[in-house]
């Protein structure tokens, strides 16, 4: 495996005693019927993406570190990021382990390779074989993914000290792509403009900076990563519960998956959290003249409050 800017990989098991170009005996191009073992999967797109999120999340250990932005790794660490992405690739679609290479897709060996950037590495060893190449930008939320056979004719010529070359800019017209543009959930601290970063990060870590969290962003998915990150501490569900109790007073609602939340969240024209995702609003009463949409809760109707209204306590909801 190999990060865009990773100079070497450990060796891997189909790398022992690996020496030369040779090409890998092949019984014609697979090419497409591993895709088609991919693309029959209904829920690709979905798949994919959580191969990324959850290993990009895993590597940057926010709940440790407090890091959300993949740019402040160690070269280290974006290194093994490579491998955590073909360990939890392997996971999410049951892939056996190849005989020289990554995995064993329609008794072919294919060989897993991630990027952050769309360049991929390509070691001596890979040749003939199929590879998976993989890359995801967290900034664009996006991520593509494609399969190509190495070959000598679309590689470039020049190497680096560990003899891998890249593809060259006439071989990526040999990729065949499952996703140039795939939507990556998004990393919602990553997202956020300056002042409400600057409004988080003035807050120390803990319950305070969770609470601030969900009293600056409104109208979007929070979800456990992000809270636990901002947190540094365990169990969102907890933090998330307890921001509740301590933002009723300004009003402030914060709708989960369960029981009431959906309801409101659909009423009120606000995103309708999944579980472990939670999304927040400020509410006020209705005017009794106002073409906002409104939730009944309780005996009374609440809209999202404008900027300038002023802070009234959050209703009760059965969360």
């Amino acid at each position: 495996m190999s990060t865009d800017d990773a100079l070497f990989d450990a060796p891997g098991p189909h790398e022992a005693g690996g020496a030369g170009w040779g090409v890998a005996p092949s019984s014609g191009d697979d090419v497409e019927r591993v895709a088609r073992w991919f693309t029959d999967h209904p829920d690709l797109e979905d798949r994919f993406s959580a191969v990324f999120r959850q290993s990009l999340d895993e590597v940057m250990d926010g709940q440790r570190t407090g890091r959300y932005d993949v740019s402040v790794l160690e070269k280290t660490e974006k290194t093994y990021l490579g491998t955590k992405v073909e360990i939890v690739c392997r996971a999410a679609f049951g892939l056996a382990r190849g005989e020289k290479m990554d995995y064993r897709v329609c008794g072919v060996d294919v060989d897993a390779k991630f990027s952050l950037d769309g360049k991929w590495m390509i070691p001596r060893e890979a040749m003939g074989h199929l590879c998976l190449l993989m890359a995801a930008n967290d900034r664009e939320s996006a991520f593509t993914v494609g399969l190509v056979r190495i070959r000598e004719e679309i590689l470039t010529q020049g190497g680096n000290q560990d003899h891998k070359r890249n593809i060259s800019a006439t071989g990526r017209s040999a990729i065949k792509w499952l996703f140039k543009n795939g939507k990556l959930r998004k990393n919602l601290l990553l997202g956020l403009d300056d002042a409400t970063r600057n409004a988080l990060e003035n807050v120390s870590a803990g319950q305070s900076r969770v609470d601030q969290l969900f009293r600056q962003v409104h109208g979007r998915i929070v979800d456990r990563n992000a809270v636990v990150t901002a947190a540094k501490q365990l169990d969102a569900p907890k933090r998330v519960r307890d921001a509740r109790h301590r933002l009723a007073p300004e009003g402030v609602i914060i709708l989960g998956h369960q029981n009431e939340s959906p309801r409101i969240a659909k009423a009120l024209r606000l995103p309708v959290p999944e579980k472990g995702t939670w999304v927040a609003a400020r509410v006020v009463p209705a005017p009794q003249v106002t073409d906002r949409p409104q939730v009944s809760i309780g005996d009374a109707s609440y809209v999202v409050a404008e900027p300038t209204e002023s802070r009234r306590p959050a209703p009760v909801i059965r969360y």
